[in-house]
């Protein structure tokens, strides 16, 4: 199945991604990959560099009358996203990804693509491994753990990397440049509760959320699509409050920066409250997914009769817990003064997830405003703090400001305009590109981020246009050829 992309044009890029569909590579879970790019690069004969942390960094001299030009790091990440559909059966740490051509598109069978960041990796492998594009000094700094953490980027080595401008590969709109982005930071709280009996009378039903598209947690968030996390919360809420629901197990989403698209819940009712339970539930169920029939068309909400579970959340652990869920803030906080129809601020409710007697809550707040991004950590801090969670911050990462005066940018514009009679769209992007931890290691670094066209990244819906690839390859390599001295 995976072997008709190989034949796509530009072939420098679509052999070099079949072959990383082949080898596993979901974030932190990286050492088939960086082996596989380190081998790579000596088989080349470049210079191939694994740092502490398991960057990658192969360096390409300039080929003859290029000598003058200035150094040119070209930078996409490893890792990608392990989503799958429910029914789908895939060790994302073993199984090769299976990729179809859909008409114009490339994408999986039933999981994440990895285009998101695999095209921008393919197309640096294309470079490094050519023997007749014109280019000056050519680093491929290939970053691992993006997607959860940003490891590879928060620890580079300063000095390590010689070149004056970063190329991002990790944009995925063609024909866009991007000049900034946000900054983030995780958000964690932990519930402990205590295991107490099942009351007896009761019925112990199962409820799932299905069918959501999910996404990217930065990108996607303005689009309004549900949150499985948020809409079981609101189911349960309800049984709670209504018919003596009992809960006992919750789980919805399992990656930080994606919109949780599944969601299921163990819980008891009484005896007496079953008919009512079931005819409200039916009754909510109608009402949410008439409010996302334009979003989420395939939503599915279901409760059935289940096997009893051997233990119940403690009542007050439980109500406190769905309060704060319900609280927790979801979605856009505002948008950008400065730049029309931008993300300025907002929060993912990203893993809501049981573990023994705690149940673990994650969001990413994503803010170009730091003191946005801080005044969205005490709002939630406070919400959880009040519902006796414990909290912590982690991971922090500095936004990307923008600099409509960067001197690549100017030159980019031009070659772009030469080569398709048309000027490219200058924007910011709502999601943490590697940049703005790049540049604080490197501050003297002009930087630019671009790519293909990408859809649904960070779900088994995500996939890439398959003109968009050439366009982009043609777009980089013309741009190599006309980097300033």
């Amino acid at each position: 199945m995976s072997n008709s992309i190989k034949t796509l044009q530009p072939e420098a890029v679509w052999h070099n991604f079949h072959s990383l569909t082949q080898v596993p590579r979901p974030s932190k879970k990286e050492a088939q990959i960086i082996a596989f790019m380190k081998k790579f690069g000596e088989s080349l004969g470049l210079e191939t560099i694994v740092d502490k942390v398991g960057n990658v960094i192969i360096r390409k001299p300039a080929t003859p009358g290029m000598e003058n030009r200035k150094g040119v790091i070209l930078q996409s990440h490893l890792d990608m996203v392990p989503q799958k559909n429910s029914d789908k059966i895939h060790d994302f740490e073993k199984d090769p990804i299976e990729t179809i051509i859909d008409g114009e598109w490339v994408r999986a069978n039933g999981t994440t693509l990895g285009a998101d960041n695999g095209m921008g990796v393919a197309a640096i492998m294309g470079v490094l491994a050519s023997k007749d594009l014109e280019h000056g000094l050519v680093e491929g700094l290939f970053t691992i753990d993006e997607e959860s953490g940003m490891t590879g980027a928060f620890n580079l080595e300063p000095g390590i990397l010689k070149g004056d401008i970063l190329l991002n590969l990790d944009s995925e709109d063609e024909g866009e440049l991007y000049i900034g982005c946000a900054g983030g930071i995780d958000g964690n709280f932990v519930f402990n509760f205590k295991e107490v009996p099942l009351e007896t009378n009761t019925q112990p039903y199962l409820i799932t959320v299905t069918g959501l598209k999910g996404g990217h947690s930065g990108m996607d968030i303005p689009l309004g699509r549900g949150n499985s996390a948020k809409i079981i919360t609101r189911l349960l809420w309800h049984g709670v409050t209504k018919h003596g629901l009992r809960l006992s197990d919750i789980e919805a989403g399992n990656m930080r920066n994606a919109i949780p698209r599944e969601g299921k819940a163990i819980v008891t009712i009484p005896m007496a409250e079953i008919e009512g339970f079931e005819k409200c539930f039916n009754k909510m169920t109608e009402a949410i997914k008439a409010e996302y029939s334009v979003t989420e068309p395939t939503l599915n909400i279901k409760v059935e009769k289940c096997t009893a579970p051997q233990h119940l959340m403690d009542v007050e652990t439980q109500n406190n817990l769905l309060r704060a869920l319900y609280a927790c803030p979801n979605g856009v906080i505002r948008m950008s003064d400065s730049m029309m129809g931008l993300v300025e601020t907002s929060t993912n409710l990203s893993i809501v997830k049981r573990e023994g007697t705690q149940v673990k809550i994650s969001c990413l707040l994503r803010s170009s405003v730091n003191s946005a991004k801080e005044d969205l950590s005490i709002m939630m801090r406070s919400i959880f703090e009040l519902a006796g969670a414990e909290v912590n911050f982690a991971g922090e990462y500095p936004g990307w400001k923008p600099n409509p005066e960067s001197s690549i940018l100017k030159t980019m514009q031009e070659v772009y305009k030469n080569k398709y009679g048309k000027i490219p769209e200058i924007k910011a992007i709502h999601a943490g590109l590697e940049c703005g931890l790049l540049g604080a290691v490197y501050p003297k670094w002009d930087m630019i981020s671009f790519g293909p066209t990408i859809r649904n990244p960070h779900s088994p819906d995500e996939k890439v246009h398959i003109a968009s690839v050439q366009k982009f390859w043609d777009f980089l390599t013309e741009t190599l050829k006309h980097i300033p001295a």
